[in-house]
């Protein structure tokens, strides 16, 4: 199983650009208002410099996965330790996404569905490119989605331009100030700080020393168009009413039409916002496995996929409620997985791995 540099930046910019236009909207203009394209620039930026940690972390050891070289930098048992605090993220994120797929599918497309039957479809795809494909198959369709899910944004920014409100960018700073735009920035960058992954992916690749320049290249691509849809919102909805909605993008479209003939162009918001879960889904899926038969020291990664998605179903159908789904989103994943998952243990096998390295190199 090999990724080239070109699919790990369609990987970068795929899985994080869906989610992010959906779930970070509006809790980021409840905070910056209509500077809340700065606080996505800030966003993007942060999460560019935990891409390049994550890569240059696992660049230490090519070849080799988080949980190999994660006991090579710390030991046994302490390595044991972090490959776990990942398995938690990647595992309980899997149920989280499954259970937001569902609600939204059913909300928008499918009101009489029942719940279970969605999240089921999802895992049998989930299954079937994963058992068959590997990362290398989920690296593919990466190259097929991302050029779709970016003309598909492309097309709905240029069709809504006649019915931009200029006034609504207006005033700069000055209303918000520093602290919350800072505190706008959170939402988004929990989202791109997700490309922790490469400290897995990286070992998959077949030209290791690529990956830095092209992962970081895949987020700034994500950074960029996401930010430009937040600009988007704020010229059609104005700052006040995307805060007040769940989906302000979704919302948006609907207010696009051309000579009133071209209407109802909200499949192209469906659209992106699949594929890109799709790929979300199919990585971390990939990862769990992968990273828990290696931890377990199990040579068929593959046996693994029909537990764990019995696993993943009861997560997505019976444990989660919206309740479960906000404390999840406002305490684990903004004040533990942020700071320590995406920052800290990348900079600390980045920084302990380079001196091991060359403390080795000196003797």
């Amino acid at each position: 199983m090999k990724l080239s540099g070109l699919q790990i930046f369609w990987l970068m910019f795929t899985f994080e650009t869906g989610n992010m236009i959906l779930l970070t909207l509006s809790p980021t203009f409840q905070e910056a208002k209509q500077d809340t394209w700065i606080s996505y620039g800030l966003a993007g930026i942060l999460g560019m410099l935990i891409v390049y940690v994550s890569s240059k972390a696992a660049l230490l050891y090519p070849g080799k996965t988080l949980i190999e070289y994660s006991k090579l930098i710390f030991g046994k048992w302490l390595g044991m330790f972090i490959v776990i605090v990942y398995l938690i993220q990647w595992y309980s994120v899997i149920g989280d996404i499954l259970r937001e797929f569902a609600e939204f599918t059913i909300t928008i497309l499918l009101p009489t569905t029942p719940l279970w039957v969605l999240v089921l479809t999802m895992l049998l795809l989930l299954i079937y490119i994963t058992y068959s494909g590997g990362i290398e198959g989920i690296g593919r369709c990466s190259e097929v989605f991302g050029p779709i899910i970016f003309l598909s944004v492309f097309i709905l920014l240029i069709l809504s331009v006649s019915i931009f409100n200029y006034k609504n960018f207006l005033p700069v700073f000055s209303d918000t100030g520093l602290v919350p735009i800072l505190k706008g920035t959170l939402p988004p960058l929990s989202f791109l700080g997700e490309s922790v992954m490469m400290l897995m992916l990286l070992s998959f690749m077949d030209h290791p020393n690529k990956g830095p320049k092209r992962a970081v290249l895949g987020i700034a691509a994500a950074s960029c168009l996401v930010s430009t849809v937040a600009i988007w919102v704020l010229l059609i909805l104005g700052p006040e009413i995307a805060s007040k909605l769940r989906h302000p993008a979704f919302d948006a479209v609907s207010y696009v039409t051309v000579m009133n003939f071209i209407q109802n162009l909200e499949i192209l918001a469906v659209l992106v916002w699949i594929l890109s879960i799709f790929i979300k889904l199919s990585l971390y899926f990939f990862l769990a496995n992968y990273g828990t038969a290696q931890l377990f020291h199990i040579k068929n990664w593959r046996k693994l996929i029909w537990v764990t998605s019995a696993f993943f179903f009861v997560l997505a159908v019976i444990f989660p409620n919206p309740t479960y789904t906000f404390i999840y989103d406002k305490t684990y994943w903004l004040y533990f997985a942020l700071p320590v998952n995406m920052v800290g243990i990348p900079l600390l096998l980045w920084f302990v791995g380079s001196l091991r390295k060359k403390i080795q190199v000196n003797h």
